[in-house]
């Protein structure tokens, strides 16, 4: 056995150890853990913003994108907004214990109950956003989950000083800091080792970073896996849409941060509006240093645009680029997203109230959205705190993944004395 095996399979080991304290854990102490960890995010700014530059200048040399550089990066403000999203997390009501629903059944007078109970220890891969190491570890906490962590080595430094907090702080509120590990090393072996389960330690992988990475735990995960995937993100403007609403929704859609799952990828403009509003549309989002790629409608209207390709429909770009495709109605809007979507966010934009519930009803993503932008697909945004990723399949949970959504249940039963004949 190697040592790196040898490692994991402790690791393991230790996380269901602390999987069953932290389950039997009062919800105050949850609570507990997860102010003091807000508590020292904030009291450690300069060190984690220096672990992050020493992930920022590896990036750079290693010829990372400008999307990648920025997904990477930590400030002041950012870290801020981390610990913010704890101490959501820490406000948000505990989920284990609550009964879903309660009923006496027939013919035999029983009380059944379905009661929220943690899924157990989790195994969360993810790439280079640092964030994600206190999101997932205040969402396990709060949902009562050990946790085994195993970011990109691009945001390594980063999430060993976040983790160190996290540990911190589950020790000071007496809990195991072995509830949350962080795997060390950048060696993909690990990786291979968690997606075996690492002998029945591990219940479920969730994997939240690019195609490859998604591609590769579906194909080689030995346990259950709740998949975050691409988000090709749709934002339709309808013949109805109010000009000012859809010019403003579809800039921050795209703009307002590329590097995130929730950006817009293709607009997709009814023909009805398409020569009056998409010029507008096209100059705003050209202001702001966006590159379209247009269908022969879209740049029969916009010359300058980008001739699109058949791989742009199904690109998400993460970059100021954008897909633009004049649609001739509603149904062909969603023919499209059904053709090219990844399921994951899709908006309308117009105030005819009966195309938006058509929309709404007929688009099977995760996430539909009317007169809003594709950039509210956030676990922050849905009340949740934060979010491990959004959800893309239809199993268990779907959208973003919170607290709650952390959570299985099962069946308590009271009788008196009952026996079956």
């Amino acid at each position: 056995m190697s040592d790196l095996t040898a490692a994991m399979l402790e690791r393991g080991c230790k996380a269901r150890a602390a999987a069953r304290t932290l389950r039997e854990a009062t919800p105050q102490t949850r609570t507990r853990a997860l102010l003091l960890l807000a508590q020292k995010l904030r009291g450690n700014v300069e060190p984690i913003l220096a672990a992050n530059q020493r992930d920022l200048d590896a990036g750079r040399a290693s010829g990372m994108s400008e999307a990648l550089l920025d997904r990477l990066a930590l400030n002041a403000a950012r870290v801020e907004g981390i610990a913010a999203a704890v101490d959501i997390i820490a406000g948000v009501n505990d989920p284990l214990g609550v009964e879903t629903e309660r009923w006496t059944a027939p013919g035999n007078g029983l009380d059944i109950a379905r009661v929220r109970t943690p899924i157990g220890v989790l195994g969360i891969i993810y790439e280079s956003r640092p964030n994600v190491t206190a999101d997932a570890a205040a969402l396990c906490i709060r949902s009562g989950n050990a946790a085994i962590l195993r970011c990109g080595s691009d945001c390594l430094q980063s999430s060993l000083a976040i983790a160190a907090l996290i540990s911190q702080a589950l020790e000071e509120a007496g809990l195991p800091a072995d509830a949350v590990q962080l795997v060390d090393t950048p060696n993909r072996a690990a990786v291979g080792l968690m997606l075996s389960g690492l002998e029945g330690a591990i219940d479920l992988i969730i994997p939240r970073g690019g195609k490859s990475l998604v591609g590769r735990v579906q194909a080689e995960a030995r346990v259950a896996v709740l998949s975050h995937l691409e988000g090709m993100n749709h934002t339709y403007v309808h013949a109805a849409a109010d000009a000012d609403m859809a010019r403003a929704v579809v800039l921050n859609a795209k703009m307002r941060r590329v590097s995130v799952c929730g950006a817009t990828e293709t607009l997709l403009i009814d023909k009805a509006v398409a020569l009056s509003l998409l010029p507008l549309i096209a100059a705003d989002l050209n202001t702001r240093g966006c590159e379209l790629r247009g269908d022969d409608a879209a740049r029969a209207i916009v010359p300058d645009m980008v001739p699109a390709t058949d791989e742009d429909w199904a690109t998400e770009y993460l970059a100021p680029i954008i897909a633009v495709a004049v649609v001739d109605d509603i149904d062909a809007a969603i023919a499209h997203i059904e053709r090219h979507g990844s399921g994951h966010t899709e908006a309308i934009v117009t105030d005819d109230a009966e195309a938006a519930a058509i929309f709404l009803n007929r688009v099977d993503s995760a996430i539909v959205v009317h007169n809003a932008s594709t950039q509210y697909a956030d676990g922050g945004e849905f009340g949740f705190g934060g979010e491990i990723g959004i959800a893309t399949g239809r199993m268990h949970a779907r959208g973003p993944v919170g607290a709650e959504q952390l959570t299985t249940f099962k069946y308590v039963v009271r009788g008196q004395g009952q026996t079956r004949p």
